[in-house]
C-alpha cells in the first residue's frame, strides 16, 4: 500500500513539472449554469462518446442539469439504450486499440486527473501535422494519439514558429475555418463562438466528474449555517446555565 501511495504522489509530481512553462488559459467553469451544461453534454455524446468512455456516469444523472428522462432518451441515449445505462462508447475497446494504436481512456474524471485549464487549452491547441499517423498534433500534447474531433467546428490550425529575442515562440493560426468560426472585423477568423463550445464542454466533464459537487457544497454551507445560528448559540446558553450558581 505505502508504494502504490509513493507512486501516485510520484507520479503527480512529474505531471506538475511537465506543466511547467505551459500558458493554461482559464476555462469558463459554472456547475450553476444549466444551458452551458446541457450544450456540454450534447457536445459530449456526439463527438467524444464515439471513441471515449464514461462508465462511472450514468444518463439518468443528467437530470441534475436540468434534463428530463424524455429528453435524455430522445435526444442522446443510442436507440436501444436505456437512461440507466451507463455512457459507454460507440467503438468496441479491442477494436479503438487495433485502430488508433491505444484504447481511448475513458473520461469519467478526465477533469480531476487533467484539470480544467488544461483541458479547455488542449481542446483549442490542435494544428494540421503531416508527419503524425492522424495529421494532427498538438501544443499542450505533443505528438498526441487523438485526432482532432472537433475539426468540422474549429476549422484547421498551423503551427508558427517565430524567433523574439533569442527564443522561438510558438503561434497558432487558423487557416481554414469550421462551422463555429467566422471572420471578424480585422479580417482574421474570430474562434469566441468554439471558444464557448469548448468551455461547454469542459464544464459538463467538470461536472462528470463529480455530479454530486454542488449539492454538496450547498449541504455543506447548511451545516456551516447550522452550527453558527443553531448549535453555537445554544451551546453559549447551555454553557450559562451550567455555570449560573458558580461564584
Amino acid at each position: 500500500m505505502k508504494k502504490i501511495l509513493i507512486a501516485l504522489l510520484f507520479s503527480t509530481g512529474l505531471t506538475q513539472a511537465s506543466a511547467e512553462g505551459l500558458h493554461l488559459d482559464k476555462a469558463p467553469v459554472d456547475l450553476h449554469n444549466m444551458e452551458s451544461l446541457q450544450r456540454g453534454v450534447q457536445t459530449f455524446t456526439n463527438y467524444c462518446l464515439s471513441c471515449h468512455s464514461a462508465v462511472s456516469m450514468r444518463y439518468n444523472r443528467l437530470t441534475d442539469i436540468g434534463l428530463t428522462e424524455d429528453q435524455i432518451k430522445t435526444n442522446l441515449v443510442r436507440p436501444g439504450g436505456k437512461v440507466g445505462d451507463v455512457m459507454k462508447s460507440a467503438m468496441a475497446a479491442q477494436d479503438a486499440k487495433e485502430w488508433l494504436g491505444a484504447t481511448p481512456p475513458d473520461l469519467s474524471v478526465i477533469a480531476r486527473a487533467r484539470g480544467a485549464d488544461w483541458l479547455y487549452t488542449y481542446l483549442r491547441s490542435f494544428y494540421r501535422d503531416s508527419t503524425r499517423p492522424t495529421g494532427w498534433n498538438n501544443t499542450v500534447f505533443d505528438k498526441v494519439g487523438m485526432p482532432n474531433v472537433l475539426y468540422e467546428l474549429q476549422g484547421e490550425q498551423v503551427l508558427e514558429v517565430k524567433k523574439e529575442g533569442g527564443h522561438e515562440v510558438q503561434m497558432l493560426k487558423l487557416v481554414k475555418p469550421g462551422l463555429l468560426t467566422k471572420t471578424g472585423d480585422n479580417g482574421e477568423y474570430d474562434q469566441a463562438d468554439y471558444n464557448q463550445r469548448v468551455g461547454d464542454l469542459v464544464n459538463y466533464l467538470v461536472f462528470m466528474s463529480e455530479p454530486s459537487q454542488v449539492k454538496r457544497e450547498q449541504i455543506g454551507y447548511g451545516v456551516l449555517l447550522f452550527l453558527l445560528f443553531v448549535l453555537i448559540p445554544l451551546t453559549w446558553m447551555l454553557k450559562k446555565e451550567y455555570w449560573r450558581d458558580v461564584k
